[in-house]
Parts: structure tokens; sequence; C-alpha cells
């Protein structure tokens, strides 16, 4: 089995709560950045094989992959949890 190249893994920070945001239809929104300098982001997809508890802020490593031909209204990109780094209480 191929190692996955690094290109495809992120380290997101997963803020404490989520947002009221509209994507399709208004949703709840988890709140992203990708280093601690940078502001919050909504992120509107899931993150497979993780579950989100309110309270806790988290840092995750995620793998992403290119869907080919995405559903209209769903995102081009899937992501996956590959470890949770950290859970913090907020």
């Amino acid at each position: 089995m191929p190692n996955s190249s690094s290109e495809d893994e992120k380290t997101f920070i997963i803020a404490s709560q989520t947002v009221d945001c509209t994507g399709v239809a208004p949703m709840k929104c988890l709140q992203v950045k990708e280093k601690e300098s940078d502001s919050w982001g909504n992120f509107y997809n899931n993150i497979e094989g993780f579950t989100y508890e309110p309270g806790f802020e988290y840092v995750l490593k995620v793998k992403t992959e290119k869907i080919e031909n995405p559903p209209m209204d769903g995102s081009s990109i899937k992501y996956t949890l590959v470890k949770q780094v950290s859970k913090t209480k907020k």
C-alpha cells in the first residue's frame, strides 16, 4: 500500500462551539482554522470518523481526498479523520 503524501493531510483546529450557518439549508457549522494565528472559518463539511462534542477545542489531523463527480450540492473534497491530536475542555 503506498504511503499517503503529506499534501493530502491537514491539521485542523476545531472551536469549542458551532455556529449557525447556511449551506444548502440552515445548519450548524464547525469553526475551523489551520493555524493558531488564523481566524475561525465556517466548515460546511463533515469529517468522517470525527464526533464533535461542544465545549471542547480539538486539534485534528485529517486526510483530504478529491471526489470525482461530486453531487451538485456537495463538496468536491472528502475529509477523513486520521488522528485526534488533542481535545481540550474550554
